[in-house]
């Protein structure tokens, strides 16, 4: 079994495309488990989430990265893959990931993201990314993985020590230290539709300016607040 675990908060306005999205693959549902953690919403989420996902609770350790790390507690597969409340999945986006564990050796993988709404910025800003993740993993000299498009071998990630708790980069420091027990790898076909939403509200060089700000200071700053979700703190 895969277990799907999404942190959510004050997410009513996206979720259910997110979990329609995920109910809609093409493998037997018996093959895998949509788990919902959520960080306290005050809206409609949960009561949402709960017509599509197999388990929704709320979040009992710290930020986004906790409440994966309390999915990824509860999940009953031994494979465990992350994505976002805002994030569509292509019908054959849980296959892709189960093929990509054949090899035993492998502990993790992750995939490119594009965007969902439409325009030329969008695509740019994505394209970069993607360029920037795959220049990342072909060199070795770092992972640029994405909470809303990764997958871990449930035994290896816990073995890990799980996410940090921390405001930004928690995705993309995890994934060196699995590289330390297993092999990480990136999977072209392991797409997952990215909203843009926060880049547009927020600004994209803006937002990249503070995820970068935050990560080179350890995580965490009183600074900036990147992830701009109120997850439990």
């Amino acid at each position: 079994m895969i277990s799907v675990v999404i942190p959510t908060f004050n997410e009513e306005e996206n979720i259910a495309q997110c979990l329609v999205s995920l109910r809609h693959q093409n493998l037997p549902k018996s093959e895998y488990e949509i788990i919902v953690v959520d960080g306290g919403s005050k809206d409609r989420t949960r009561e949402i989430a709960q017509k599509y996902a197999d388990k929704v609770f709320i979040q009992t350790s710290p930020k986004v990265g906790g409440a994966r790390n309390d999915g990824i507690m509860a999940a009953l597969g031994e494979i465990v893959a992350t994505t976002d409340a805002d994030c569509i999945l292509p019908p054959t986006w849980i296959a892709t990931i189960r093929d990509g564990f054949a090899d035993e050796n492998v502990v993790q993988v992750y995939g490119p993201v594009y965007p969902i709404e439409t325009g030329l910025r969008n695509s740019l800003s994505l394209f970069f990314a993607n360029t920037f993740s795959r220049i990342g993993y072909y060199t070795r000299i770092f992972y640029y993985t994405l909470g809303c498009n990764t997958a871990f071998r449930r035994d290896a990630v816990v073995r890990a020590g799980l996410y940090r708790f921390i405001d930004a980069g928690d995705d993309v420091e995890i994934a060196l230290r699995m590289s330390r027990i297993g092999s990480v790898r990136f999977i072209p076909a392991m797409k997952v539709g990215f909203s843009m939403r926060r880049y547009k509200q927020y600004g994209s060089l803006k937002s990249l300016y503070e995820w970068m700000y935050i990560v080179a200071h350890g995580g965490h700053v009183e600074k900036y607040q990147y992830s701009q979700k109120e997850y439990k703190q």
